[in-house]
């Protein structure tokens, strides 16, 4: 076992990360076909990880979707908030956007929470 990953070799993974991960597909698939699939993403999205969020908030065919994506968003994803308010213009999503990154602004960051 060495210290670091070698991103040459390939990963290796049990028997039983494969079946937790197939059983975790069919749920959602289950899920999709069966429930709100506006619920179903919703769900997903909290869990999701900042690029998928962005990608939410940019793309989601719903806007309850795109509307908790952005709120999900962070101080990196300014930038992506902007493409937003760009794409969006003065419509519900891009107001909201434009919201959220008023927000963002008037946050402290990591260190202006110690000292303030």
């Amino acid at each position: 076992m060495s210290c670091c990953d070698d991103p040459t070799e390939p990963v290796k993974i049990t028997r039983s990360d494969l079946v937790r991960v197939q059983e975790q597909y069919g749920n959602l698939l289950r899920d999709l076909l069966t429930s709100d699939p506006e619920r179903v993403i919703l769900t997903q999205l909290n869990q999701a990880n900042n690029y998928l969020q962005e990608l939410a908030a940019l793309n989601a065919h719903y806007d309850s979707v795109r509307k908790r994506a952005i709120e999900l968003l962070k101080k990196e994803s300014i930038s992506t908030l902007q493409r937003i308010v760009k794409k969006e213009g003065e419509n519900e999503i891009g107001l909201f956007a434009q919201q959220r990154i008023e927000i963002l602004k008037k946050e402290p960051g990591f260190f202006g929470k110690f000292f303030n």
